[in-house]
């Protein structure tokens, strides 16, 4: 199962989210209306363009730190330590990502949140107050979004395990939050608040545990420095567009229902992506926490021990995929034929079937993805515009005319023709040039 201290984390966050999901559902269900709820899903929705903006650079971080982290430790303090060459250009990389992320979380702040403002001002029930729950939760995803680079180097120097650690205190504790706001009755504060709570958490924890390790980037005197120009942009504009297509695949739905069939719709479509992507979140743990150590493997050309490792925890990734997929399909199913109020919340059984079987191919494609990134490689960029492009143009067309199952059904057709055989294609290509397993 391949279990490490950074999956067991993880896991024990996702097996949280269980427990804790349903339970914040239904006080969804229970403390606000319908078009409240489709308000908050599209609050999230919007939220997403902050991959217009930050342009795959946290995906970057991880993968180029860790290949100089293969050189470079902790001591006992807390100091980073090791080959002084290494060391310069990790800092030299946090110094040019710091400061992107201050320019991108501004960008985002006023853009979205002044073109957020505009497209929900289009349907504002009278008895519902989002402006100022929208005004903070931008601003607040904002601060977010400049943590993003302290994370994602922490992750690439191998403090996977602490970091998916803070996020198991920040799941726990935003659960307890969005319960507290709504038993209060504040509505579509809750967005603000989850984001608040996430905040105040990577905060705490970055600045008090890590303050010797982020010491260097403040002091440093460079001696090596990564070039933003030959090293990292060629692989950044490739996941830029790689992030921007995602947006097209992933968040779309429920801006395009929001405005073509109302916020009511909308909101079922939002409690049907956040449960269906629960299930590939959870089942990508397994891949995700591996990221950094299959870095440190190519930086080492370690071929047989990267395959090892990539196709045990391929293997686990889709086998919890597959087995989510068909236990949350069943509770689905099984609400409806009671007929419990819930099931008004989410897409019926076919829809909800048929964004589940989309998942699993995805959750097989970026398995593929990570092991080519490992490798500072971006082949898939034009696969991915081209899935990206398809896929907006589907689920504008068939969401606009036959609503949620007419989106989720345009998700899984552009998945099946294009997305999934061509990323398998690539991957045995990319594979078979770059390096053979040792025999």
């Amino acid at each position: 199962m391949q279990m490490d201290r950074a999956t067991l984390y993880s896991v024990m966050g996702k097996g949280w989210q269980i427990v804790a999901g349903p339970i914040t559902l239904l006080l969804i269900a229970q403390h606000l209306d319908p078009e409240a709820q489709g308000f908050y899903y599209t609050f999230i929705s919007l939220v997403a363009l902050q991959s217009f903006v930050e342009l795959g650079f946290f995906i970057v971080i991880t993968q180029f730190a860790s290949h100089e982290w293969a050189h470079l430790k902790l001591n006992a303090d807390g100091f980073i330590e090791g080959d002084a060459n290494s060391l310069s250009r990790l800092v030299s990389l946090g110094r040019i990502v710091f400061k992107w992320y201050a320019v991108a979380s501004t960008i985002f702040v006023v853009l979205v949140g002044a073109g957020g403002y505009l497209f929900l001002s289009q349907e504002s029930p009278l008895a519902l107050d989002w402006e100022w729950p929208w005004l903070f939760y931008i601003m607040l995803s904002g601060l977010e979004l400049w943590i993003f680079p302290f994370l994602a180097l922490l992750e690439g120097c191998g403090q996977i395990s602490n970091v998916y650690l803070f996020r198991l205190y920040r799941t726990v504790i935003k659960s307890l939050v969005l319960w507290l706001i709504l038993f209060l009755g504040g509505e579509l504060w809750l967005a603000a608040g989850e984001v608040g709570v996430s905040t105040c958490v990577f905060l705490t924890a970055i600045f008090l545990k890590y303050k010797n390790f982020f010491t260097p980037f403040i002091s440093l005197r460079l001696q090596e420095i990564i070039s933003w120009k030959k090293e990292i942009w060629p692989m950044q504009w490739r996941l830029a567009a790689g992030g921007i297509g995602t947006y097209l695949v992933t968040s779309i739905y429920t801006p395009v229902i929001f405005h073509y069939h109302g916020a009511k719709e909308a909101g079922q479509i939002g409690m049907t992506l956040q449960l269906t992507s629960a299930v590939e979140a959870i089942a990508l743990t397994w891949i995700i926490t591996k990221v950094p150590q299959l870095g440190v493997f190519v930086a080492k050309k370690k071929w047989r021990e990267l395959d090892q490792l990539f196709f045990k925890a391929s293997g686990a990734c889709l086998g919890i995929a597959l087995l989510g997929s068909f236990t949350l399909w069943s509770l689905i199913y099984g609400i409806n034929i009671i007929d419990h109020p819930l099931a008004q919340r989410v897409l019926p059984p076919l829809g909800f079937a048929i964004f589940l079987a989309g998942n699993f191919l995805v959750t097989a494609v970026v398995c593929a993805f990570y092991y080519m990134r490992a490798h500072k490689q971006e082949p898939i960029v034009l696969l991915n515009v081209l899935n990206a492009i398809l896929n907006g143009s589907l689920v504008w067309y068939m969401g606009s005319r036959f609503g949620s199952t007419g989106a989720a059904t345009a998700y899984l057709i552009s998945t099946v023709i294009l997305l999934f055989p061509f990323s398998v294609r690539i991957f045995i290509r990319f594979r078979k040039n770059w390096h053979r397993p040792e025999k």
